[in-house]
């Protein structure tokens, strides 16, 4: 292992300090080390001190040659040695080269984290003293392109996933000069395995049947096969695409969905025996006993007028609402998409701070990006989602 020697001595130190403002004093610390640093290294290098003869000698040393290099308190002005030969190189810049790919990392993952390009820009300068442009940190962004759409479009063959959830996320985008609403499109598949994973997402217009049958599509193209049961809201376009898409498959009302919609046409007050006993009934994993209390509900209150709509939507949705003790044993993690609002909560975090996506291009880089974080997250977990023995 090389050994290197500082001749630094403490008047060289408090001299540095002396003609140092307060928040340059070790940026010239550093910079003397450094430059002492490839100096000793050319030295090694050479084989030879300056002046000296020697048989061992390799080159000749010629000058230096100015060089930034960014580190945590600044960037330091470095004065690079040089040799005749042209084949001396510090060890110094290979380090530089690791701390260049670990700021342009740190940038990809504060813009992934929902910092701005204008931030990002701002939190660089003040964090190392290197000033970078809001359109170098875009097309640093742009990188992350070819990366979301490879995994964005990768194969799910070989893989069945009996349950999938499914949601859209809206978002806006400036398009031909407005600000538009688009809506994306998620899907998130529950192996055989019991593992969770992002199977695909899209960006598309308003939420309809037509978008939802078009991302179906799009996710059977890429292989999707053995979806047994499927858990959603009661959007009529996307339940419509699924019964199309999937005629061999049961689709569970998302209960939570389900819940808002039969309380949001009874009063507030004086309501609260219904509203428990309707919460009750949802309690069941047995769909026998789920529909004896349902009916036994409705006889009780379906003659009270500020109930009959509430009951005859409770009714009229109650087998969608508990297809998942038939298809998914009874597990309550298939009754919902609360895993996917969580979800959508983590992507809406991060893209709030952007608010409107200057185009569409720009808004699939970002929630591609955050996508695919989440999803090596739940990859990295040796956690089950389901465990079907409880």
């Amino acid at each position: 292992m090389t050994q290197v020697h500082f001749t630094l001595n403490n008047e060289e130190v408090q001299s540095i300090i002396e003609h140092s403002v307060k928040d340059e004093v070790s940026k010239n610390i550093l910079t003397t080390v450094f430059n002492q640093l490839m100096e000793n290294q050319r030295t090694e290098y050479i084989q030879a001190d300056d002046y000296e003869r020697s048989e061992s000698r390799q080159s000749q040393r010629n000058g230096y040659y100015e060089r930034d290099f960014t580190t945590r308190v600044g960037t330091l002005e470095l004065k690079v040695p040089r040799t005749r030969d042209g084949e001396f190189s510090p060890t110094v810049f290979e380090r530089y080269q690791r701390n260049e790919k670990a700021l342009l990392a740190s940038m990809l993952e504060m813009y992934v984290s929902g910092v701005s390009t204008r931030k990002v820009s701002k939190i660089v300068e003040e964090l190392c003293g290197k000033s970078v442009s809001k359109s170098f940190v875009s097309s640093l962004t742009e990188q992350l392109d070819p990366m979301v759409n490879e995994w964005q479009n990768r194969s799910l063959s070989g893989t069945s996933y009996p349950y999938l959830m499914t949601d859209v996320l809206y978002i806006k985008v400036r398009e031909d000069h407005r600000v538009l609403s688009k809506s994306c499109h998620i899907a998130i598949g529950i192996t055989e395995g019991s593992d969770r994973e992002i199977i695909g997402f899209m960006i598309q217009n308003e939420e309809s049947d037509d978008t939802w049958s078009i991302f179906f599509e799009y996710l059977k193209e890429r292989g999707l096969q053995g979806t047994e049961l499927i858990i959603s809201d009661a959007h009529k376009g996307l339940v419509s695409a699924i019964r199309k898409s999937f005629t061999n498959a049961s689709w569970q009302r998302c209960q939570v969905h389900f819940l808002r919609n039969i309380f949001s046409s009874i009063p507030k007050k004086n309501s609260k025996p219904f509203r428990e006993a309707v919460k009750a009934i949802f309690k069941f994993t047995d769909i026998e006993l789920a529909r004896t209390a349902k009916n036994a509900l409705i006889g009780e209150y379906i003659d009270q007028s500020k109930y009959t709509k509430a009951c005859e939507t409770l009714d009229n949705g109650f087998e969608d609402a508990f297809q998942y003790t038939v298809i998914g044993n009874g597990h309550n993690r298939l009754k919902s998409t609360n895993l996917l609002e969580r979800l959508n909560q983590e992507v809406r975090r991060r893209e709030k701070i952007i608010r409107i996506f200057p185009n569409r291009t720009s808004a699939n880089r970002l929630i591609g990006a955050v996508l695919m974080d989440l999803h090596d997250e739940w990859l990295s977990s040796t956690r089950k989602y389901i465990k079907f023995d409880q």
